[in-house]
């Protein structure tokens, strides 16, 4: 009876690790992206009060469907990140809209994390809070129709060595934890490590800032255990900071390119989401000279721009 008990549970995990990979790889579909509508309640409140709208739960929905029903948008949709009330709203003709993006090929995904806050001791870094119940939120999240799960984690440069350590140690922590908790519930999770543009840093510390955040997130990934095959990692851009003087395209997308293929190609990641909102482009048939096998595709939806980049 025990050994029949071990293999159940065995062939449980199998078939999660297997929907997992499944899923992170529909949401890294070449020529696809990812549509974040996880604005919260406050923030959503800002878009409706500036076409004089009312911040109340129908105008909340009729904007979400405007989206999700907008002709030939599925076409170019993988995943759909949604915010907690909108997991459960309807269209207008009552059809849920984890149905309405299911029925479209779209992956339903769901905000969990709980926003910063300061770490003490620190010069106004912060670190995400969320994890509190958030098994249980996840296993609802997934009994709801949701498929994968956004955490932002934000990291900054700073002129006193920020990172710190304390910063990178926390939130690396942070995005393993809710990794592990979203995995065991059937999400496959964005981990999102974030650093800031802001600062008159150059270009090469930001690499060294992000090669460091990155080497951090991946090591406490590895610690718990974590399915690397069933995450999606969403990585900031490697830029000078928006207080220094501007690089060409031409400059930044080289060092990017660089830093990250000769740093983490060896890293074993499926499944790579970056946000480029300092480059207009990238062409599909540029010469690129990496160790890798690589498709990048660029994705344009409301003046918002997402690669999705596969590395297999």
């Amino acid at each position: 009876m025990r050994n029949t008990h071990r293999s159940c549970a065995y062939a449980t995990r199998l078939l999660s690790a297997d929907e997992l990979i499944k899923t992170a790889k529909c949401l890294a579909t070449p020529g696809k992206g990812i549509l974040a509508s996880d604005e919260s309640t406050g923030t959503i409140g800002k878009r409706l009060a500036s076409i004089n709208l009312e911040n109340v739960e129908p105008n909340r929905q009729a904007l979400r469907e405007l989206l999700f029903t907008a002709p030939g948008a599925f076409d170019y949709l993988s995943g759909v990140i949604l915010f907690e009330e909108t997991l459960y709203q309807k269209t207008s003709d009552g059809t849920p809209f984890v149905d309405l993006l299911v029925a479209g090929g779209v992956v339903p995904g769901i905000k969990v994390d709980k926003g910063t806050v300061e770490i003490a001791g620190t010069n106004g870094e912060t670190t995400t809070q969320g994890h509190d119940s958030l098994g249980a939120r996840c296993a609802k999240y997934y009994e709801a129709g949701a498929r994968f799960a956004k955490w932002r984690a934000v990291l900054k440069v700073g002129a006193a060595g920020e990172p710190s350590e304390l910063a990178v140690r926390q939130n690396a922590e942070g995005l393993a934890r809710y990794a592990l908790l979203c995995q065991e519930n059937g999400l496959v999770p964005i981990v999102e490590p974030e650093i800031l543009t802001d600062g008159g840093h150059d270009i090469k510390t930001c690499a060294a800032a992000t090669e460091r955040v990155l080497a951090a997130v991946y090591k406490s990934l590895n610690d718990h255990k974590v399915l690397l095959e069933g995450t999606l990692l969403k990585t900031n851009m490697v830029t000078p900071g928006s207080d220094s003087p501007k690089a060409r395209a031409s400059i930044l997308l080289p060092s990017f390119l660089q830093f990250f293929f000769f740093s983490y190609c060896s890293a074993g990641l499926i499944n790579w989401l970056i946000s480029a909102d300092s480059i207009a482009f990238v062409k599909e048939d540029a010469p690129i000279r990496t160790p890798c096998k690589i498709s990048l595709i660029s994705f344009f939806f409301s003046n918002t721009q997402e690669s999705c980049v596969s590395l297999y």
